[in-house]
C-alpha cells in the first residue's frame, strides 16, 4: 500500500507535518502524545497498523506536533493555545471544516482545547489515556509531582537515544527486545533530548479543566485500568466535567496506545464514530480566549529559575557553580537552556523578563 505524502500547514511562523489517508465519511483528526514522525510511523508495525484501521472508517488526518518529528522546531516558548491552533491550522491546510478530535496521552488537553475553543468545527471528542492538569494541587493529586517532573526531565536530557520509560509507556513490552530496540529509534527520529525535554516542561503547566464545561460535542473517553503514566482517576475526571461524555474503562497497563490490546480501543472508537450522527450536541459557545501572556517564566524548572535570580545578582557561572556544588559545564548548560525556552539571547533580556 502506498504511504500517505507528507504535506506542510502554516500556523503562525511555524509549519506543520502532517498527512491523510483514508476515505470515510467523517474526518478524523488524530492528536498525537508527547512525540511522534508522521514518516517514522510507517516503519513501526504497531503504529502503522493501528493508523490504517483508524482509517478504516474515515478519513485520517495525522500531524507532528509543533517541536516534533517533521514539524518546525519552536522557535520559543510556546503557549498550550499556539499549540492547539496548530490542530486548526491542518484541518485548513486539508479543507476540512469539521472533524471528529482524538487526543491520546498529551494529545488529549489539546484536543478539549481545541473542542471548547472551536465547538463549530468539532463533530466529537474522543479521549484516550489522558490527563486534564500535569502539576499536582491538592484538587487534582494524581499529577507528578515537582520532583517527579525533574527527575523524568533530567533523565530525558542524560538519556534519550536509548530504552527509557518502558515500564511507564510500555509495560507489556519491556521484556521484547525488538520492539525496545524499535520504540528507541523512534523516539530519536521523533525529537531531539531538547526538544523532549521542552515538551515535557510545558506539559507541567498544562491545566485544560476549566475548558472541559465548554465541550459540546458528543465525547468519548477512554482509558486503560492500570496505566502508570496518566492515572485512570484522570480519564474520570475528565469524562464527569464534560456533559454527556461516555466513559469506557479498558483493561491493560500500557500507556502507548499502540500496544496493549489495541484492537479493543479502536473498537470503541469505530463504534462511537458509527454512533456519531445520532448522539445529543449541546449548543455550542466558544470558550473566551486568555489574555495574552509574556514568555513564561513557568516553563523553568525549578534550578533554571534559581539560576535565572543568581544571573540577577550579577554572579557569574563559575560563581553559581560554586553556590550550587554542580560543575561549570552543567551551569553553562543551564543558561542556554533558558536562554532557548524564554526566546532571547543574552542574560540581560532573559533578567529583565525575571523582573518585569
Amino acid at each position: 500500500m502506498a504511504l500517505p505524502v507528507t504535506r506542510y500547514a502554516r500556523s503562525g511562523e511555524v509549519h506543520i507535518a502532517w498527512q491523510s489517508l483514508g476515505d470515510g465519511r467523517l474526518d478524523l483528526i488524530f492528536i498525537p502524545g508527547w512525540v511522534s514522525h508522521v514518516e517514522a510511523n510507517w516503519r513501526f508495525p504497531e503504529v502503522a497498523s493501528f493508523l490504517r484501521t483508524l482509517a478504516e472508517r474515515c478519513r485520517l488526518l495525522v500531524f507532528d506536533k509543533r517541536g516534533t518529528g517533521l514539524s518546525d522546531p519552536m522557535p520559543r516558548a510556546s503557549t498550550i493555545e499556539e499549540r492547539m491552533d496548530d490542530v486548526r491550522a491542518v484541518l485548513d491546510a486539508a479543507a476540512v471544516r469539521r472533524a471528529v478530535v482524538f487526543g491520546a496521552s498529551e494529545g488529549v488537553s489539546l484536543a478539549i482545547l481545541f473542542a471548547a475553543t472551536y465547538p463549530e468545527r468539532t463533530l466529537g471528542l474522543v479521549a484516550y489515556g489522558g490527563f486534564a492538569c500535569r502539576r499536582r494541587t491538592p484538587d487534582y493529586p494524581w499529577a507528578p509531582s515537582d520532583k517527579a517532573s525533574a527527575r523524568l526531565m533530567e533523565l530525558v536530557q542524560r538519556s534519550w537515544g536509548g530504552p527509557m520509560e518502558l515500564d511507564t509507556l510500555t509495560p507489556s513490552r519491556a521484556n521484547d527486545h525488538r520492539f525496545v530496540m524499535r520504540f528507541a529509534s523512534y523516539l530519536r527520529q521523533s525529537a531531539s533530548p531538547g526538544a523532549a525535554a521542552a515538551l515535557l516542561r510545558y506539559n507541567t503547566d498544562v491545566d485544560s479543566r476549566a475548558a472541559l464545561a465548554h465541550v459540546a460535542a458528543p465525547a468519548l473517553v477512554l482509558h486503560r485500568t492500570a496505566d502508570r503514566d496518566a492515572k485512570i482517576d484522570e480519564g474520570r475526571f475528565i469524562a464527569r466535567h464534560i456533559t454527556g461524555a461516555q466513559f469506557v474503562e479498558l483493561p491493560g497497563a500500557d500507556h502507548w496506545p499502540f500496544v496493549g490490546d489495541s484492537a479493543a480501543l479502536l473498537g470503541e472508537v469505530h463504534r462511537f464514530l458509527e454512533r456519531l450522527p445520532s448522539l445529543p450536541r449541546r449548543p455550542g459557545r466558544r470558550m473566551p480566549k486568555p489574555p495574552r501572556k509574556p514568555p513564561v517564566m513557568s516553563t523553568l524548572t525549578s534550578r533554571q529559575r534559581q539560576i535565572l535570580e543568581l544571573l540577577a545578582q550579577g554572579r557569574s557561572n563559575r560563581e553559581i557553580a560554586q553556590v550550587l556544588t554542580r560543575s561549570e559545564h552543567t551551569v553553562h548548560r543551564h543558561v542556554a537552556n533558558i536562554l532557548a525556552q524564554l526566546g532571547v539571547r543574552t542574560r540581560a533580556q532573559a533578567v529583565a523578563i525575571l523582573v518585569r
